[in-house]
């Protein structure tokens, strides 16, 4: 260990980088602009993110909306609950195919991906019991990767065969999602290893619940609540950190599998997928050190003791809060606390549920005595997400694999995009500022 403290000495001096290089020549930062705008790579017209306007240069904040294929998500969701169904495979049909469904489509749509949920033979044994993993997300990956030996015509990138990959892969990510968590708790946590079979006529968000239950029961209330969740997070415009990183991989003509992966490998990290385990994290601090939940003193106080890097893990951030597109508010965010506030009120947690509200309303106020700042704080789909889980009895090793049980509908009609429409212009772009240095013989160093 100490040899490896001796070399990561090395590497922090000779890898840093003056930020003020970044302005110089005009580097962007990630996916961002420097005035916060984001940064143009490719034309999509498969989901918008709008969070405000532009007016001469400066941001007019407005109320965030969220489109697939240029139909506002909160039509699609409301549509479906005064229709009395879910709305996630209709979505998935949206985003997939660019057009709505008839009710004939989407039924054959449905029992084609029921009829998909079963993982190829002898794959669940081998696959996933001979050689699970303690990190679900890396399961998946792994498993997606694994799939391409299962298939047989993996490198064909005709439309009609990458069309078949994609439906198979979103049919089959709730069972592998499942069977791996199930391995997990068999193998490390050491209970009892049970596994169900896929019910074929199941919607996703009932698919999950199935198999992720010993006894296989739930509601139609934490059905519902579920697809909803699935539905939000299926796309979030082709900017995000995982999808873009599916259109990277895909530019380079690779599989199918491989570009999968590598939006998945993107969304396992905390600041993109695993963003609602920090909110967790973070409000059982609060419940456990603000007494009185209701009381609105107590938790700004608190709050502001964590922007100041006071309080929890001292990193000055309230998760769960802010978003880098959306101003006055997030969407999913709004659309997923309605939907909570019923289950809470079935479940008995309406305390926990009003100490979420408030500190979604506090936010706002002690941002701005705390940092100065008059930039616009909402709460974005991460603050309620963990919660909505959490009421599920999902555990947290769960949260960001259905995350990506639900965003893999948006990768998948990406890369089809990338292939179809030949967008080969992501080319990365990098200028060195290391100065130039002579060699020098080892006699002489």
């Amino acid at each position: 260990m100490s040899d490896i403290r001796d070399f990561v000495s090395e590497i922090s001096g000779n890898d840093y980088i003056d930020s003020s290089l970044y302005s110089r020549f005009n580097v962007k930062r990630g996916l961002r602009n420097a005035d916060g705008t984001g940064v143009l790579v490719g034309l999509t017209r498969i989901g918008d993110v709008h969070g405000y306007l532009l007016d001469e240069g400066e941001k007019v904040p407005v109320e965030g909306k969220l489109y697939y294929r240029g139909i506002d998500v909160e039509h699609i969701t409301a549509t479906a609950a005064a229709e009395g169904r879910f709305s996630f495979e209709e979505t998935v049909y949206l985003l997939v195919f660019g057009v709505l469904p008839s009710r004939e489509q989407l039924e054959k749509f449905c029992t084609l991906m029921g009829q998909n949920r079963v993982l190829p033979d002898n794959f669940a044994e081998d696959s996933i019991m001979k050689a699970p993993s303690r990190d679900i997300m890396n399961k998946l990956g792994r498993s997606v990767l694994t799939l391409y030996s299962y298939d047989a015509d993996p490198e064909n990138l005709s439309p009609e065969n990458v069309l078949r990959q994609c439906i198979e892969l979103i049919a089959r990510f709730p069972t592998i999602v499942a069977y791996s968590y199930m391995a997990k708790k068999h193998y490390y946590d050491h209970e009892s290893l049970i596994i169900h079979q896929p019910p074929a006529s199941c919607q996703s968000a009932e698919t999950i619940l199935s198999l992720i239950r010993p006894d296989q029961q739930f509601t139609r209330l934490e059905a519902e609540i579920l697809d909803l969740a699935l539905t939000l997070h299926a796309e979030h415009g082709g900017g995000n950190n995982s999808t873009f990183a599916v259109h990277l991989v895909s530019s380079a003509d690779t599989d199918t599998y491989a570009a999968i992966t590598a939006g998945i490998n993107s969304l396992k990290g905390f600041k993109h997928g695993g963003a609602n385990i920090k909110v967790m994290g973070m409000m059982e601090d609060i419940k456990k050190e603000v007494s009185r939940w209701d009381h609105e003193g107590e938790v700004a106080d608190y709050l502001e003791r964590i922007l100041r890097g006071e309080a929890y893990d001292h990193s000055g951030l309230i998760y769960g809060q802010g978003h880098a597109v959306y101003t006055k508010s997030d969407p999913r965010a709004v659309l997923l606390r309605d939907k909570a506030a019923i289950l809470a009120e079935e479940k008995n947690l309406m305390d926990e549920f009003n100490l979420y509200r408030l500190i979604e309303r506090l936010t706002p106020e002690v941002f701005r005595k705390i940092k100065d700042s008059d930039k616009y704080i909402c709460a974005n789909v991460d603050f309620y997400s963990g919660f909505v889980y959490k009421m599920l009895g999902i555990p947290s090793e769960l949260y960001t694999p259905l995350f990506a049980v639900s965003r893999v509908a948006g990768w998948c009609a990406h890369r089809l995009e990338e292939l179809i429409a030949g967008n080969r212009i992501i080319r990365p772009a990098y200028k060195c500022v290391q100065p130039r240095l002579a060699y020098i013989p080892m006699e002489k160093r």
